[in-house]
């Protein structure tokens, strides 16, 4: 099992000149030093890839021990171009994050039990900035995107590949535009290639990408709670 961190972009929408993963969440933390610390106890930190970018140097510089490769074109791509960067080389199951989510250790043995492809998901109410999901009878995902109309709730940004569908996915990621989401992907392999990514629920553990200012302030006060 490897895990990839999508850490190539910037947080400008919170008004900073870092990548994001590099956002402080606390008194000792960024973003990125939260998700190695939830990870650390599931995969071997060997393998831990993080996709880098905007400023990358200084990501390294905070985690050297980690493995890096480089979207030299992360100004003008979008999830889809940094994910492929991310899954050229491996040959295995990988567990794949954005770089600007702060999630409960729980959520990752939920993942990796999953015994497949699988996104997870909360059934909540969404906006249109969010990625929205919709699924079949079995639980399967059969659209996901920001666009899903009637949608069953939102896609978290933690996501599993198994890596019988590896090579399809990597299809699927050179297809879609420089400025699409890697969701793009997932769904064209879903409806051209009937591709299964199975819907896992994050069952109430908390789970928050940071957007904005306010999601930092949600972050926050979650971690200060103790967690």
């Amino acid at each position: 099992m490897k895990a990839v961190i999508l850490a190539a972009g910037r947080g400008t929408r919170l008004g900073l000149d870092l990548p994001k993963a590099m956002v402080p969440v606390d008194d000792r933390r960024t973003i990125i030093d939260y998700q190695v610390e939830n990870l650390k106890p599931f995969i071997p930190v060997e393998n831990i890839l993080v996709v880098v970018g905007f400023r990358k140097e200084l990501i390294v510089a905070r985690h050297p021990e980690l493995t890096y490769t480089f979207n030299e074109r992360f100004a003008v791509t979008n999830t889809s171009k940094s994910l492929l960067k991310g899954l050229s080389r491996l040959d295995e199951d990988v567990l794949w994050i954005n770089g600007d989510v702060i999630f409960d250790r729980g959520i990752i043995p939920k993942m990796l039990s999953a015994g497949c492809s699988c996104v997870l998901v909360d059934d909540k109410r969404c906006g249109p900035e969010e990625v929205k999901y919709r699924t079949d009878g079995a639980g399967f995902i059969t659209e996901i995107s920001k666009q899903v109309e009637s949608a069953e709730g939102e896609a978290l940004g933690i996501n599993l590949v198994a890596r019988a569908d590896l090579e399809p996915l990597r299809r699927h990621l050179e297809l879609v535009g420089d400025n699409d989401y890697f969701e793009k992907a997932i769904e064209n392999y879903i409806v051209q290639e009937k591709g299964r990514f199975l819907a896992v629920p994050s069952d109430g553990l908390f789970c928050h990408e940071v957007d904005f200012p306010e999601d930092l302030e949600r972050v926050r006060a979650y971690l200060a709670s103790g967690r």
